[in-house]
């Protein structure tokens, strides 16, 4: 499951890079003697950053580079394994020659890092979080209490993937019989008139174009197909004649609580957009039923069996054109951008925000951000403060290149296209909640959902789930 591989915690340093020694190899060399390069190394001022995600190395390598020779100092970037993080983190700080003065965390864990002391409210002299730089989601994700204790990184949501040259034969194949084209069934694309013929219009005064009302029908089905609510989903299913490589319409992993919190994230209240209110707890509400009763019949019409599917058969069924839509999070774009390289993957895709469960319940994808935070044992805040806020902002436009993370600065990924879409959904996203308490939340939740998938009666299932946190919360 996509939420138990995440993160967390280090035992011991795996790896740091020798370009950290920053100044660069052509600074040293110009120093002479090996007496004079050591004694102006340790002139320089240093700050450590930890992290336990591999392929964040690239772009905290370069980060630390271009702040160290910006600001000449160093920065050491620290990898680190991804068990007991925090506590090796806490650990080290005892330790006054390697604090770790800046780590990546997400933001689930802040609450836990901020009563350790390892994360302090961060000094924010350039004025760099702001809602003109940030979603929203983003400053609520890395703030607690009232306070903002991390800069945010980068993120990951879910939307909605679909595979477009299936799209568009769908939409030809409406239009067409919208035209006259065609049976009921659908079975004939749309092929464009060889002899323009004329029509006329609804009062009769004018003729028009056959050719020009079935672009007319065209565009009007292709703003169609984008689904406003899921049962423009249903509405294609029903009415799409597909190829026979096609094997499903819609296709997601329903075992996953990151591909299904969508559907209730809107009405179930954990802690509050922060996350970190403990009297703010409303799972069991009539809205939440209702969504939870629509996502139940979904299994009647989609039909996909908990017990085989997973993200990534899921993904691959996408990639092979086996289905039509599927419900995914970022680390897809790189994918499918592979397997088009590669050849694997002979047709357009789009991403559109999670439709709406019905045209009076809004759906809220969940979201969980991993931010740069500044250890409050640190002894060079004001230095750490400025690589975090550096990494987070000017540097942001260089994350995704190379770490394949969308950056949840605002202007980082912007001439993405596809990723300004996961942005959208970013934007209006709910976080985990970071309280210590809640930190099974996701667990249960996932529980909830599988249950109710198989056919578990949603009222005592919510009731058990609300009746669990809030006893946790109030201990």
């Amino acid at each position: 499951m996509r939420l138990r591989k995440r993160f967390f915690a280090v035992a011991a340093v795996l790896a740091m890079t020798a370009a950290v020694l920053y100044g660069s190899t052509r600074e040293i060399g110009a120093l002479g003697s090996l007496e004079d390069q050591i004694s102006w190394l340790s002139e320089k001022e240093t700050i450590y950053c930890w992290y336990s995600d591999e392929s964040m190395s690239n772009y905290i390598n370069m980060a630390a580079v271009s702040f160290g020779e910006q600001e000449g100092v160093r920065v050491i970037p620290m990898l680190t394994d991804d068990s007991a993080y925090l506590e090796a983190i806490n650990h080290a700080s005892l330790t006054p020659e390697s604090v770790p003065d800046v780590y990546l965390l997400s933001n689930d864990y802040l609450e836990k890092a901020y009563l350790a002391g390892l994360a302090s409210e961060i000094r924010d002299t350039e004025n760099l979080c702001t809602l003109d730089n940030f979603p929203k989601a983003a400053l609520d994700a890395t703030n607690y209490l009232g306070m903002q204790v991390a800069y945010p990184l980068f993120y990951d949501t879910s939307v909605l993937i679909y595979n477009d040259t299936y799209i568009q034969e769908w939409v030809k194949q409406q239009a067409d019989k919208a035209m006259g084209g065609g049976d009921d069934t659908g079975d004939s694309a749309v092929e464009e008139p060889q002899t323009p013929t004329e029509s006329t219009t609804a009062t009769g005064d004018k003729p028009i174009d056959a050719s020009i009302l079935l672009q007319q029908k065209i565009k009007e089905y292709e703003l169609r197909s984008i689904p406003v609510t899921i049962d423009t989903v249903l509405e294609i299913a029903d009415s799409y004649d597909a190829p026979d490589t096609v094997e499903g319409i819609m296709k997601w992993d329903v075992t996953d609580i990151f591909y299904n919190y969508w559907a209730v994230g809107n009405y179930m209240v954990v802690g509050g957009d922060a996350g970190d209110e403990k009297n703010r707890i409303d799972i069991n509400n009539e809205n939440v039923k209702q969504c939870l009763d629509i996502y139940k019949q979904l299994n009647q019409f989609f039909s996909i069996e908990a017990e085989t599917v997973s993200y990534e058969s899921v993904v691959q069924d996408f990639l092979d054109g086996k289905i039509v839509y599927t419900i995914a999070t970022t680390d897809i774009v790189e994918r499918i951008r592979k397997a088009k390289e590669e050849g694997a993957f002979p047709y357009e895709y789009g991403a559109s925000p999670m439709p709406d469960v019905s045209d009076k319940l809004s759906s809220r994808s969940l979201s969980l951000t991993n931010a740069v935070v500044v250890n409050g044992y640190s002894t060079k805040k004001d230095l750490a403060n400025r690589f975090a806020a550096y990494m987070a902002g000017d540097f942001a436009h260089e994350l995704y290149a190379r770490s394949g993370k969308p950056a949840a600065y605002r202007h980082g990924d912007k001439d993405n296209e596809i990723l300004q879409v996961f942005m959208k959904e970013y934007e209006d996203s709910i976080s985990l909640p970071k309280m210590m308490s809640t930190g099974n939340f996701w667990m249960q939740a996932e529980v909830l959902f599988s249950q109710v998938w198989d056919g578990g009666n949603i009222e005592n299932l919510l009731q058990g789930l609300n009746d669990q946190i809030s006893w946790q919360v109030s201990q």
